[in-house]
């Protein structure tokens, strides 16, 4: 059977870490937990499942803490977790079932969940490198958005879901911050850095400085393929809170140089359509949104509603504002079949009652 070190960097935590260990108990062989200054009872909790328990001084770079609890991990295999992460019990069974009969791998890629529905199922999910063997090979790269770059026997496990269930209701700084702090100091940033940088400036609502950089990373043409891609959907975003549709459409349907339209796109495209009352248009995409397939394993941040629930909620108003209630009423069936209980398809239920 294989061995497991489950690895975590911690700060301030208490309402969170007790729920992680106490599912993570049952599988990891070795709990490795790396504090970088809590100030409430994080410690006290972790001690209670391990003694390992160790203290790293925070210097605003979440590569150098995990590489520090990698460190110290004894077991064959390694595990990375965050405090606000969950897993169910059918992923704690799958990581079992791995550890017993799983074929020797060097990677184990698994699906992270960080939105769900009101039945607690994932709507918006994208791959990780979850599992690596205790090799120095495997460590984590970049201060900010950390990761571990796969290479060897690279396994993808779609039955260990890991479920991150954000505590804080509010945005944190702590990442722009350290990203300009490396930009103070005079560091270039690769293509990726730029990518999670310019993120960081759209959902803190800096548009103009969000435009920029997400433009510079496009043009450059050095990104990942699939960060391009969101990189367009992102930049069209900017635009759109700008008032600047016809930008906004030049970069989706820019992104289609990449590679096959993705949902989110296509979705984004038949909202922009809408906002200008040109349902006939808004249609045709919302129902290429419908007809595309997600693909989980494209590493890829994937919103598994622009596949599904939400263009046949847009699909059933379009029609609606054309005259054509039963193509209307088509659609509305289709999104109840999605989400029964979601405020807005209650809403339509109860309009298409009256009409009848």
């Amino acid at each position: 059977m294989k061995k497991l070190s489950l690895c975590m960097i911690v700060k301030n935590e208490e309402n969170n870490l007790r729920k992680c260990l106490s599912n993570a108990n049952k599988f990891a062989d070795e709990i490795i937990i790396v504090d970088t200054g809590s100030i409430d009872n994080t410690k006290e909790i972790a001690k209670k499942f391990t003694e390992k328990v160790f203290d790293f001084e925070w210097v605003d770079d979440f590569s150098k803490a995990r590489n520090y609890a990698f460190s110290l991990a004894s077991e064959r295999y390694l595990m990375w977790l965050d405090a606000d992460d969950v897993l169910p019990e059918s992923s704690v069974q799958a990581i079992l079932k791995w550890k017993d009969k799983g074929e020797d791998c060097d990677v184990v890629v698994c699906p992270y969940a960080i939105a769900f529905d009101e039945n607690n199922n994932p709507t918006f999910q994208f791959n990780r490198e979850r599992i690596v063997k205790n090799d120095k090979r495997f460590r984590f790269k970049d201060r900010v958005h950390e990761v571990i770059i796969p290479s060897g026997n690279i396994q993808i496990n779609e039955e260990i879901v890991v479920y991150h269930h954000k505590s804080q209701k509010h945005y944190s700084s702590r990442n722009l911050d350290i990203y300009e702090k490396m930009i103070a100091e005079g560091e270039i940033l690769s293509p990726r850095s730029q990518f999670y940088y310019a993120r960081e400036l759209l959902f803190h609502k800096k548009y103009e400085e969000a435009i920029r950089m997400f433009s510079k990373f496009i043009s450059e043409g050095k990104g990942w393929v699939e960060n391009n891609i969101e990189a367009c959907l992102n930049l069209s975003k900017c635009y759109s809170v700008q008032n600047e549709n016809k930008k906004a459409l030049s970069v989706l349907f820019g992104s289609f140089v990449y590679d096959l339209p993705r949902g989110e796109i296509l979705y984004e495209i038949g909202n922009i359509y809408i906002s200008q009352q040109d349902y006939k248009r808004a249609i045709y995409y919302f129902k290429q949104a419908l007809l595309s397939k997600p693909n989980l394993n494209s590493g890829a941040f994937v919103n598994l509603d622009c596949y599904t629930f939400l263009p046949a909620l847009q699909l059933c108003l379009c029609y609606n504002k054309i005259g054509d209630n039963l193509n209307a009423l088509h659609y509305h069936e289709i999104s109840k079949g999605f989400k029964p209980n979601d405020p807005k398809v209650l809403h339509n239920e109860k309009y298409f009652k009256n009409l009848i």
